[in-house]
């Protein structure tokens, strides 16, 4: 379940970043979103890596997708 649309025009969610995204993060808090419930970051193909790192550490990732196949899922 998606509960966020990607616009036409994204950018990184790194901070600082106005790269175009190539990646769409899911995640979630489980303190405080039901388990289906997905938010996303967008990531350049530079901060991939850390943005997943970071919520990877706090056990929110749950999964990384293709910008994309991220679109096309949504259709």
């Amino acid at each position: 379940m998606r509960d966020e649309a990607v616009s036409d025009v994204v950018v990184c969610s790194a901070k600082g970043c106005h790269a175009d995204a190539e990646w769409v993060l899911a995640w979630n808090n489980p303190k405080i979103h039901t388990p289906e419930r997905r938010k996303t970051w967008l990531a350049c193909e530079e901060h991939r890596e850390h943005l997943s790192q970071f919520l990877s550490v706090r056990g929110f990732l749950k999964d990384v997708v293709l910008l994309r196949e991220w679109e096309e899922q949504g259709d």
